[in-house]
């Protein structure tokens, strides 16, 4: 949990379905942020929406950290449209 001293960010990104937030989420959730970093990170999907909560005691930190989700979230949506939707289970 955050401290009262922390910065906090809060991002909420629908998707068409929850097949697609769910990818979403599990190709941003590879790598965990670095303990030396001070930034602590948490995504989750609810229905068809990321959501993704950013805390840190510092602004410069927690720009960068955001800066490089908002980079990479970007490029799965790209790759998830350049790819179109996932093949369902039969």
């Amino acid at each position: 949990m955050a401290d009262l001293k922390d910065l906090k960010l809060e991002i909420s990104v629908p998707f068409c379905t929850e097949t697609e937030a769910q990818i979403a989420c599990n190709s941003l959730s590879v790598d965990p942020e670095p303990k030396r970093g001070g930034v602590k990170k948490e995504l989750v999907v609810e229905g068809s929406v990321l959501k993704a909560s950013m805390s840190s005691s510092e602004a410069k930190t927690l720009r960068v950290c955001a800066n490089s989700f908002l980079d990479h979230l970007s490029l799965v949506v790209e790759t998830i449209e350049a790819f179109g939707p996932p093949l369902e289970d039969s």
